[in-house]
């Protein structure tokens, strides 16, 4: 069966500032993220990509972009990878919603958690229309190039971790467990029986990014134990802050 390379994107200035930005309109790269971006670009060089796809976020599009570069696949646009629809959570500072009653339901208990607002979508929702479109896209890659192809999609943080929790067998209550840095590559082979998770959030960085550091600004209200929602900006701080 075909492999797909899940792609999150490179990091903004909200990742870095601690905001949750979910659907935001206008927030692209900043400079580290387009270093990134690059980087990354450098390491798939080899890889032959069959077919490409993104959220239709700026921050995904750009990154997909620098990833396919000129002689990739023409890049397909898909809302189900999307970041989720945090409602009346979208572009507050996540120090500040760790305050919020349903705090504490997104850490322990996602599956329980509809985000406030008219907006508002829940995670279970989220999970079912990004995990539907990857599947979707992976059985059109083996019918159209062959059990051996490799395809890209390029989605968000909260994204991302429940597409690897649905293919490792795991809850959604304990998806947060995962940590899927800005522009790692996590990797996934669906077969008949069951799908295997080659690879999670690989960034390909010097282990010397894993020693602790403190939370960056806009992150010290969440307790060590708390998983950013969104995404988190990346390395050893990631389990302090999100996309």
């Amino acid at each position: 069966m075909p492999t797909v390379l899940l792609v999150r994107h490179g990091r903004t200035a909200a990742n870095a500032s601690g905001v949750l930005a979910g659907w935001t309109p206008g927030v692209g790269l900043d400079e580290t993220g387009q270093a990134q971006a690059r980087t990354l670009a450098a390491r798939l060089e080899k890889i032959p990509l069959r077919l490409a796809v993104a959220s239709p976020l700026q921050r995904c599009q750009e990154t997909a972009s620098a990833l396919l570069g000129p002689d990739g696949p023409a890049l397909l646009t898909d809302d189900r990878l999307g970041e989720c629809h945090y409602g009346d959570w979208t572009g507050r500072p996540l120090k500040e919603l760790a305050q919020e009653k349903l705090w504490p339901v997104v850490q322990a208990h996602p599956s329980a958690m509809t985000f406030p607002g008219p907006d508002g979508e829940s995670m279970p929702d989220m999970q079912h229309r990004a995990v539907a479109a990857v599947r979707e896209y992976d059985a059109r890659v083996a019918e159209e190039f062959g059990e051996h192809a490799m395809w890209l999609a390029v989605s968000h943080g909260d994204v991302i971790k429940a597409i690897l929790a649905d293919a490792l067998g795991m809850h959604l209550d304990q998806f947060q467990r995962l940590v899927v840095d800005p522009c790692s590559v996590s990797v996934i082979r669906f077969t008949p029986l069951r799908p295997f998770a080659v690879r999670v959030n690989d960034s390909g960085v010097d282990l010397a990014a894993l020693v602790p550091v403190p939370p960056p600004a806009g992150q010290e209200g969440l307790a060590e134990s708390d998983a950013a929602v969104g995404g988190g900006s990346g390395g050893a701080a990631s389990a302090t802050g999100k996309s």
